[in-house]
């Protein structure tokens, strides 16, 4: 069956990487609108072969729509996602808004496809670094149950949006000519550096993107009794979120053992052999929807722990692919429910 499908904040970074998304998968979209804020309507957006032009994201606007795609601030799915299910549609939303609403459900198609049959018109896509994260963690985790987790990540500038990256350009730029580029979207200049925090000052000098990884992880694989220890840092790289990860488990897994789990999970691409040099880098897996994990080992100071390296496109698993992927799964369930 083919359904009729909106795309809010279409124009955004992650909204042109739904787009090709849809496309590339070759969704069964009977008429696709696209939506946005004031200063983005009547701009021309190509998808596939046609042209449309992109229209105000108001309350009429989901007249007939059955499934809607969204990337926007959390306060604009907080507005809009109500408009979308009286009209009767399904909104998939990439915001953080909605993702610990116990009403909602929180999928990653490889870990929880089911928890979409839960949904009330609003189904969450998670935050893109506890995404990558749990889609690895959920290999071992169906072999053994995981136990705790202690995760830094290196995150990149796109994970905050277009400014991010002109940021990075920009401060790079002033840094080669010995100038000082001001901080606007980062706390510091982001060129040449690292800055442990991302996101507000939360619990127990914790921040927001780090508790994200915390609360987030526990409703996906649904265990309260996972514990997860994150430092969330952002670093000069463009596009693509890496994760330096160490788990344990309720009983010990072999390397040997942990490699077949992640060769043989969906959406996990394993590139594991250090004599060769060969591992997982974010310039390798720009443009690529799997998660990609190497340097696997065993954890010296724990007989049940793992340490590996996770790699993943931000843009696209971490928010794009994902919400694409829950979009066909709904398409899935429509065409099942009609049949």
């Amino acid at each position: 069956m083919s359904v009729n499908l909106a795309v809010v904040g279409a124009t955004g970074a992650v909204g042109r990487i739904v787009l090709e998304q849809l496309a590339l998968r070759k969704l069964p979209i009977n008429r696709l609108k696209l939506l946005a804020s004031q200063r983005s309507v009547g701009k021309e957006v190509r998808f596939a072969d046609e042209t449309l032009k992109v229209q105000l994201l108001e309350p009429d606007a989901f007249q007939g729509i059955d499934i809607v795609v969204a990337s926007t601030p959390d306060e604009v799915s907080a507005e809009f996602a109500s408009w979308a299910t009286d009209a009767g549609a399904v909104v998939v939303d990439e915001s953080g808004y909605w993702r610990m609403d116990p009403k909602v459900p929180l999928v990653i198609p490889e870990v929880n496809p089911e928890a979409i049959h839960d949904h009330q018109g609003i189904i969450a896509s998670p935050n893109c670094s506890t995404t990558q994260m749990v889609v690895a963690l959920a290999a071992l985790h169906r072999h053994c149950p995981v136990r705790r987790v202690v995760v830094s990540t290196y995150q990149a500038t796109s994970g905050a949006g277009l400014a991010g990256n002109e940021e990075l350009y920009d401060s790079t730029r002033s840094a080669l000519t010995g100038k000082t580029h001001p901080a606007k979207t980062f706390q510091y200049p982001i060129a040449f550096n690292l800055i442990p925090q991302i996101g507000s000052e939360k619990e127990a000098g914790y921040t927001s993107e780090e508790m994200k990884m915390v609360y987030e992880t526990r409703k996906i694989m649904g265990d309260d009794d996972i514990v997860v220890c994150p430092t969330c840092v952002r670093v000069p790289v463009t596009i693509g979120h890496s994760e330096s990860i160490l788990v344990e488990t309720a009983d010990p897994i072999s390397v040997d053992k942990a490699r077949e789990l992640f060769a043989a999970a969906p959406g996990v691409t394993l590139v594991d052999d250090l004599d060769n040099k060969q591992y997982p880098m974010p310039q390798d897996c720009e443009g690529k929807d799997d998660v990609f994990v190497g340097r696997v080992r065993k954890d010296l100071s724990s007989p049940n722990g793992l340490a590996f390296w996770c790699v993943s496109d931000n843009l696209r698993k971490g928010a794009a692919t994902n919400a694409v992927q829950i979009a066909e799964l709904l398409i899935q369930k429509l065409a099942a429910a009609s049949s």
